[in-house]
């Protein structure tokens, strides 16, 4: 199911916003619309991911025991 409503958001972004028939008028999605799409998709992969961009780690100093 999100796979689907991913493909239709890519659909949707990448089609014309507005067409009239007989051979004239296509308006594209403005490019800041297109933007969000992209950046929201991107995010929803980003969230997949195990590290989830966060990594712990212990500082030791070579002097310490």
């Amino acid at each position: 199911m999100p796979d689907d409503l991913d493909d239709a958001i890519r659909r949707n972004a990448s089609g014309p916003a507005k067409a009239a028939g007989d051979a004239g008028s296509v308006e594209q999605h403005k490019l800041a619309d297109q933007i969000e799409a992209d950046k929201y998709l991107a995010s929803k992969e980003a969230t997949k991911s195990k590290s989830r961009g966060l990594a712990f780690n212990t500082f030791v100093p070579p002097g310490a025991v």
